[in-house]
């Protein structure tokens, strides 16, 4: 007979290989539907440490409960294998307010979260289960209001042409699927691309232009972060932010300069993309119409905004695939973040934890292995965002029932 021991051991062994204990076999395929992205943690739980000042994930939930206000109390999301309502939801983000607000210490806070929570491992890349992080932040450009030899390059409102049709109207297989064109004539096509939009002018004549900037780059890049502020020549600021994109595919521009041999994959990094455009302007047009997708934007009021219409909160934001994650869920990531000098360098890459939430979207965060964390603005932020390309872990957590 076996002794204890050795039976816990090959028990252990055989959970891992099946999946079933928290050891996550690599994936032989993408996940393709929210109940293949989330996988239940039934042991092995992280622990649960916050790096930063609980007065930013305060805020960052109390702007997701007004989320959560909006919907309906039945309205249904998916978590992995598992469905809660919008007011479960709502009350698992209370509780964990409430917790937060006691300002447990450290140890506190990790033995209630894991008393109280069910967590949920995104199940990661094809090939290793790790969420690849990047960063986004609010970037600031000097910009106008209106055109002139200084200011040539246009930021345009959403088009009135511009369709988003449902395909489940059509059939219920479709559920959840959406393409986007215009009509022309008889027939519905994809939308303008880039560089039909940029260097044919397709929207020209329209009256769309919202404000313009000084450069084409500048422009690219706010289409990338998705929002920003505008400087104005009489010192105002104007917040911008998505309204709508065109619908086609996000190619990366970074990738097609590796590709293309301008850059080395270690110089690679969103100041290192800048430094070589502005060195090389001959390949700018080149460059920036390999990625057809387009962004168009409206003025906001107060900052950048997620996917779910709330502020988004520095440092304490994220943003999953819509498709496969639930809007506005309660998340906690491990991953690197800089450790910067006063010359602005990165002098070293540090382990770090915390809690977020999940209130953005982006097209390039495509799958259950991206994530894209918002820095806010300003030094740090861009250099946070722009280098920031490593591997992690994120988890899922709501209250149990």
């Amino acid at each position: 007979m076996m002794s204890t021991k050795k039976t816990f051991l090959i028990s252990l062994l055989i959970l891992c290989a099946t999946g079933l204990s928290g050891c996550y076999p690599a994936l032989r395929q993408e996940a393709q539907r929210p109940e293949e992205t989330l996988i239940p943690v039934r042991f092995f739980c992280p622990t649960f440490h916050d790096d930063i000042d609980p007065e930013s994930l305060i805020l960052a939930i109390n702007r997701n409960l007004e989320y959560l206000d909006r919907l309906e109390p039945g309205y249904i999301f998916r978590y992995g294998p598992h469905n809660f309502t919008c007011q479960q939801v709502r009350e698992s983000q209370e509780f964990f307010l409430n917790l937060i607000q006691k300002n447990p210490n450290p140890s506190q806070l990790n033995k209630e979260v894991k008393k109280h929570f069910l967590v949920y491992r995104a199940a990661g890349r094809t090939g290793n289960n790790k969420v690849l992080f990047t960063g986004y932040f609010e970037p600031v450009f000097a910009g106008s209001l209106t055109s002139d030899e200084t200011y040539r390059y246009a930021l345009y409102r959403k088009p009135d042409d511009l369709l988003r049709i449902d395909l489940s109207l059509f059939n219920k297989k479709f559920e959840g699927q959406n393409i986007t064109g215009r009509i022309e004539g008889k027939d519905v096509v994809p939308y303008y691309s880039r560089e039909q939009i940029e260097m044919e002018g397709a929207l020209e004549g329209q009256n769309l232009e919202i404000a313009w900037l000084r450069d084409p780059v500048d422009v690219a890049f706010l289409h990338i972060q998705g929002s920003g502020r505008l400087t104005l020549p009489n010192g105002e600021n104007v917040s911008v932010g998505y309204q709508a994109s065109n619908g086609r595919p996000y190619r990366s521009i970074g990738r097609y300069i590796l590709d293309k041999g301008y850059m080395e994959r270690e110089e690679m990094s969103m100041q290192g993309i800048r430094r070589c455009l502005s060195e090389h302007p001959e390949i700018i047009d080149d460059v920036l119409n390999q990625n057809p997708s387009y962004v168009f934007f409206r003025t906001l009021e107060n900052g950048p905004l997620g996917n779910i219409n709330i502020p988004v909160t520095p440092e304490r934001s994220l943003a999953l695939d819509a498709r496969l994650f639930p809007k506005g869920a309660l998340a906690f990531i491990s991953c690197q973040k800089p450790i910067v000098n006063d010359q602005e360098e990165i002098t070293e890459w540090r382990k770090f934890s915390r809690f977020v939430l999940n209130q953005d979207t982006g097209g390039a965060i495509k799958g259950a292995g991206r994530a894209d964390l918002f820095w806010g603005s300003g030094p740090y932020a861009e250099i946070a965002a722009g280098h920031l390309q490593h591997d992690g872990e994120l988890y899922i957590l709501i209250k149990k029932p």
